[in-house]
């Protein structure tokens, strides 16, 4: 058995890598196919992948939260909404300044602010440091 706490990290790590994937599904969609600029992109496909994400934490990352799903959920939003404009200033930074590939930027920025958002929500948002993952 893991520890608690490493337990609780691992999971998120899979929801966090699993969501991940489909914000760059979407990211690739949108500029390659559709031709939307990248920053905008980038803060459209982070929003929608960031609710999947919710409601996937909701359940195996941060089961037991002391919130409802609404309050939770309005919480998270609000960290959500920092989170897009983090990520999506952080990625145009490292484009035009850095030249680096949107989507490389994009995977990088995602372990930094991936890392803040979860410390963020284990101890603010849903309460549950310490609490068991299975009841």
């Amino acid at each position: 058995m893991l520890p608690l706490a490493l337990e609780r990290f691992l999971r998120n790590f899979a929801v966090g890598f699993s969501t991940l994937l489909l914000d760059l599904a979407l990211l690739t969609l949108a500029t390659n196919v559709f031709g939307v600029p990248y920053y905008m992109a980038t803060f459209g496909a982070f929003l929608f992948s960031v609710s999947v994400n919710y409601v996937v934490s909701r359940y195996v990352v941060f089961p037991g939260s002391e919130r409802s799903w609404t309050r939770g959920f309005a919480y998270y939003a609000a960290l959500s909404l920092f989170g897009a404009v983090a990520t999506t200033v952080s990625v145009a930074f490292a484009v035009e300044y850095l030249a680096v590939h949107f989507i490389v930027a994009r995977i990088f920025v995602s372990g930094c602010v991936g890392t803040i958002n979860y410390i963020i929500n284990l101890l603010y948002n849903f309460k549950v440091r310490g609490k068991p993952l299975r009841n």
